[in-house]
């Protein structure tokens, strides 16, 4: 069944997803969203909930944040990770005092789920799968929309953002975080709800913005999501310790990386936001390559990095975020090839993830006999 918001004048559906890509306006809808005016629908989203007087201990123990002693209306990010300390799954948990609700990006539902089940042994915890049942919504919290919808009183769960601020036992890698501020609200509503939602939206005081606008948004932030991730992702390259691990807690899955990199390693690649040349019209796709400059044309170019999101902000242009490799020069010039021809997009770096994150010990090395 379409979404209600898919019902609303203008409204273009982003590939198949159910949600809508924009509604006609994709930068007013951007700046709305931005000044905390407008509904982001998330109904592709996957929810699911853990019950039980196990939960938060439960999770506590195999995932990279802290969660035995999260209170009842909190929020927080955690991260599941490989025994080689890869991410396999972001998660984003509040607790309602009887269930841990956990938001998750499209398509991670089901293989989460279906670990989580398998880690249950014997202890007091009962999981279910509520996509079907519930959808989220986004809103920003300064504004008219967080307000309103919370005025509903539909909401099951309330998710607030915490990557607007380095979190208690986390780490910063970034100087000045471009996050900073961040605060995008989340709630979690009953889907036959969704309609009293889709009709706060009269496009004036309150619009609905497609998932273009949360993108460019999310990208300026640097706000990294399932989007970013591929099979060798490990959090220090999002500088994701700002908010989703602990870096003192017990031991967990993949946590030895986690150590040894921040403490005495460094991540070999590196998040940065790219400023693209604008003259060209044309934004790279998920997963364009990027090349040092004037080397994307050659037969035997060598990329330093990927796109892994782009969008156009209503006031920066052409963005994107990328993975580069950690001997690139922060001050390098770059180019983004387009497709799979020669065309490139010129593109100016900023650091998001310095070159010399990490090693964060200083152990001196000492000297060979």
């Amino acid at each position: 069944m379409p979404s209600s918001f898919l019902r609303l004048p203008g409204a273009v559906e982003a590939s198949d997803s159910g949600v809508a890509a924009h509604y006609g306006a994709p930068l007013i809808e951007q700046r709305a969203l931005e000044a905390g005016d407008a509904i982001v629908d998330l109904g592709h989203h996957e929810v699911l909930t853990i019950g039980g007087p196990d939960r938060l201990s439960w999770l506590h123990s195999f995932t990279s944040q802290s969660l035995a002693g999260l209170r009842p209306g909190e929020s927080a990010e955690t991260l599941l990770l490989d025994p080689n300390g890869r991410i396999e799954h972001p998660i984003r948990v509040v607790d309602d005092g009887e269930r841990l609700w956990l938001l998750l990006d499209p398509g991670r539902g089901a293989d989460l789920l279906a670990f989580l089940l398998r880690m249950r042994f014997a202890l007091r915890v009962e999981i279910e799968d509520r996509s079907a049942d519930f959808a989220t919504v986004l809103a920003m919290g300064d504004g008219t929309a967080a307000p309103a919808i919370a005025a509903l009183g539909i909401a099951a769960a309330v998710w607030r953002d915490p990557w607007g601020a380095l979190v208690h036992g986390g780490a910063q890698y970034a100087g000045r975080h471009p996050g900073e501020g961040w605060n995008a609200i989340r709630f979690v509503v009953p889907r036959a709800g969704l309609d009293r939602v889709a009709g706060l939206v009269d496009g004036t005081a309150i619009r609905a913005a497609g998932l273009s606008a949360l993108d460019a948004l999310e990208i300026r932030a640097a706000r990294p999501s399932a989007a970013e991730l591929d099979e060798r992702a490990i959090p220090h390259e999002f500088d994701w310790l700002r908010s989703a691990v602990h870096l003192n807690k017990g031991c967990y899955r993949g946590q030895e990386t986690v150590a040894k990199v921040h403490n005495l390693g460094h991540p070999p690649r590196r998040l940065v936001l790219l400023h693209l040349d604008g003259s060209a019209g044309e934004l790279p796709e998920a997963g364009a390559l990027v090349y040092r400059a004037g080397e994307s044309a050659g037969a035997d170019a060598r990329p330093v990095g990927r796109v892994t999101r782009a969008g156009l902000h209503h006031e920066w242009g052409g963005i994107a975020l990328a993975l580069l490799k950690r001997s690139v020069q922060e001050d390098a010039a770059l180019e983004v090839r387009l497709g799979e021809g020669p065309d490139a997009v010129a593109a100016a770096q900023e650091t998001i993830v310095p070159a010399d994150a990490g090693a964060t010990r200083g152990v001196p090395r000492l000297p060979r006999i």
